[in-house]
């Protein structure tokens, strides 16, 4: 997406804030470390081998910035220019679920409303890819969807994102100074299907660092989405296919490993 409305500046200075994280003293940065899944800062570090002999490659700062917003307080300045582009994407996005809801022959805000988005759960999540000596033994980031309704993606100019679609893969190389918005899981259930959520994945390379930053903007915590009634029709050949879940509870489900995803909550089909 161009013409957002978001400076090229901010853009560029959040990235380099992101950087200058990642290059602090590794103590530094460890003052951040933790598993809790609800810990507004994390950091996490190193190479973990998972199932398939996978090398996951990266480093990342996960944050949660709405509906408080949480933030290192290092490097110096960072926190300030990371509070102004959470605060841009949010509007952005809230510009794009208007435009959703009106396609969806919604009323403009049913969306923001349905979801609770005022007070929705906002992410500030950087991954770093260094260079990988082995890229063909390693992944960035598995293939996944967003839990999101949606994320807003922006990255250095190193390429590595990969999109799914008709069972390929197929890699994103964005214009400058655009966003990637991916859509989410959880307007997939909102539509009952009629968006669809994005399957992606992250491969690295062994010349260059790549940096990305996702801002994923989903309902508030507390917030059972299902389909919107308006979208179901069962007479008609169009049943709800979702089973409502709160977010939070999604969310545990997702982020703790246990199998949660769309066909997790996915009405089952009578034989």
């Amino acid at each position: 997406m161009v013409n957002h409305g978001v400076s090229e500046k901010l853009m560029k200075e959040v990235l380099e804030g992101c950087q200058e994280f990642f290059n602090l003293p590794v103590e530094e940065k460890m003052e951040f470390a933790g598993r809790d899944i609800w810990q507004p800062i994390r950091f996490g570090t190193g190479v973990d081998v998972k199932v398939e002999k996978f090398f996951f490659w990266r480093d990342f700062l996960k944050v949660i910035v709405h509906p408080q917003f949480h933030f290192p307080n290092k490097p110096e300045g960072f926190s300030e220019v990371a509070g102004e582009y959470c605060k841009s994407t949010r509007d952005v996005t809230t510009e794009l679920l208007k435009g959703i809801s009106k396609g969806l022959g919604l009323e403009e805000c049913y969306i923001e409303k349905k979801t609770n988005f005022d007070a929705g759960f906002q992410l500030f999540a950087v991954n770093l890819y260094p260079p990988c000596p082995q890229p063909e033994l390693a992944i960035g980031i598995p293939a996944h969807t967003d839990h999101s309704l949606l994320t807003l993606l922006i990255e250095n100019e190193i390429g590595g994102l990969q999109i799914q679609h008709n069972g390929e893969w197929f890699n994103v190389n964005p214009v400058p100074n655009s966003f990637l918005v991916n859509t989410g899981d959880h307007l997939e259930i909102l539509s009952n299907g009629r968006y669809k959520s994005v399957s992606h994945r992250a491969v690295v390379n062994n010349t260059a660092t790549r940096i990305s930053i996702a801002a994923p903007h989903g309902p508030s915590l507390e917030t059972a989405v299902g389909p919107a009634p308006e979208l179901v029709d069962g007479e008609n050949g169009r049943p709800a296919i979702y089973m409502p879940m709160k977010f939070k509870d999604y969310l545990e489900r997702l982020l703790e490993g246990r199998p949660c995803n769309l066909d997790h909550v996915r009405v089952p089909v009578a034989e």
